[in-house]
């Protein structure tokens, strides 16, 4: 299933590119000037409705994927919790290692007693 929506996210993202590439700038922000005839494809205004319901679904069609796809892979995920830690084992034939000792307290006169005033540090 997983499969099958990502690769028709990806037919609706290359055709949404190439849909958006198609239409005319209205600004000329390239100062490309439009190219060729728009008569020669459609109409301009049957060309221009054309192209921006094309976007439109296509964009829908985009956005309705992604949220698809990502409750798809968040469904597979579990809650993780550290109780579910597992701990590792000794290989067969050896003692498992001892755990870690504590660190050790801080000793008075550092500098945590200092800044809380306490005792002085020895001299």
């Amino acid at each position: 299933m997983e499969s099958v929506l990502l690769a028709v996210h990806l037919i609706v993202v290359i055709s949404l590119a190439a849909v958006v590439l198609l239409q005319r700038s209205e600004g000329g922000g390239l100062g490309m000037g439009g190219g060729g005839n728009p008569g020669s494809f459609l109409t301009g205004r049957g060309q221009a409705n054309l192209l921006t319901r094309t976007t439109a679904i296509l964009g829908t069609a985009f956005f309705a994927t992604s949220l698809l796809l990502s409750i798809i892979a968040a469904r597979g995920r579990g809650p993780a919790s550290i109780l579910d830690t597992v701990k590792p084992t000794a290989p067969a034939g050896q003692s498992a290692p001892a755990p870690a000792a504590p660190a050790a307290p801080a000793q008075p006169g550092s500098v945590l007693d200092q800044l809380r005033g306490g005792s002085q540090p020895k001299q």
